[in-house]
């Protein structure tokens, strides 16, 4: 099995804050990996270990099969946290400029930077300075200039934050297209809809420490049953039913994580005539059910 990342006992410490702590981690190529946990769990920090910004107190990794980064950077696309554009410069000019950065031509460096802002809805700005587009419109400028230089190892932090509902799903339809192309996509989210809806693979961090590692279908066929509810009426009935370990309760939807051995039936006629019921589904947990169970109670402060 080909790996894109291998991390073997991975600390970092930042004074006395342990950041990272005997992280293992493989990532197969190929596939889109969920890299999940609070604010705080350390998923910042490992990626930039990762990307040799960083450089690990104990432990080693490999990155396309390199022990730097910088070895394979033409083959890494990158976007950081913290987002930054040289503002003076025209958008379809700083696309074109990071792919030159990553060895290609002129020409070539400027024929994907205007594809990839036109697949990305922003053809229209392609001669305006970053400094006069919105922040939105700034931030899938810099999903462009990671992806200009068809890498095959991608790598994004927490790329959906501050995107509105239409530019995130543009951004998920970007990374299904990596995925159809076989590419390695790695990126960070505490935003469990995101991950459940794009990964093969989760990863969950906290405090540190590795929490979940495996496919997606695995971890959620490994704990239990839940009833996902789509309800009107007082939330206050949902409270204290039978078989019902967890509730997470959203005001018009819920979801009632189940004890082994719990009868749905029984839970369905306790709540039958006391709230209008329009969905009432015996399946797996969602992750996001998955992920307050674990990290709940556990995280920093």
């Amino acid at each position: 099995m080909s790996l894109s990342l291998r991390l073997e006992g991975v600390s970092k410490r930042f004074a006395d804050h342990l950041a990272v702590d005997r992280l293992d981690l493989e990532i197969p190529s190929g596939i889109v990996v969920g890299f999940l946990g609070p604010n705080g769990a350390g998923k910042t920090t490992t990626i930039r270990m990762i990307m040799s910004i960083y450089t690990p107190d104990s432990g080693t990794l490999s990155v396309l099969g390199e022990p730097n980064a910088l070895l394979v950077k033409d083959r890494l696309g990158y976007l950081p946290e913290e987002k930054g554009l040289y503002r003076k410069m025209r958008a379809v000019e700083v696309v074109a400029y990071f792919g030159r950065l990553k060895g290609m031509t002129a020409p070539a460096a400027k024929a994907a930077a205007k594809a990839l802002l036109e697949r990305l809805e922003l053809g229209h700005v392609l001669e305006k300075k970053c400094e006069a587009l919105s922040k939105g419109m700034q931030q899938k400028v810099q999903v462009a200039a990671t992806l200009v230089h068809d890498p095959e190892f991608v790598i994004l932090d927490e790329p959906f934050s501050g995107l509105d509902p239409v530019n995130a799903e543009l951004l998920r339809g970007v990374i299904r297209d990596l995925k159809a192309k076989r590419k390695t996509v790695m990126f960070s989210t505490h935003v469990m809809e995101h991950a459940e809806q794009l990964c093969d693979h989760v990863v969950l961090i906290n405090r540190g420490k590795k929490v979940l590692d495996g496919s997606l279908a695995s971890v959620r066929q490994s704990r239990g049953l839940s009833v996902h509810l789509d309800y009107d009426g007082d939330s206050r009935v949902l409270q204290g039913l039978p078989g019902v370990a967890r509730l997470n309760d959203a005001g018009k939807t819920a979801e009632l994580a189940l004890l082994d051995g719990a009868d749905p039936q029984a839970i369905l006629s306790a709540l039958v005539g006391r709230i209008a019921i329009r969905k009432f589904d015996l399946r797996e947990p969602s992750l996001h059910e998955i992920f307050v169970r674990e990290v709940g109670g556990k995280t920093h402060e």
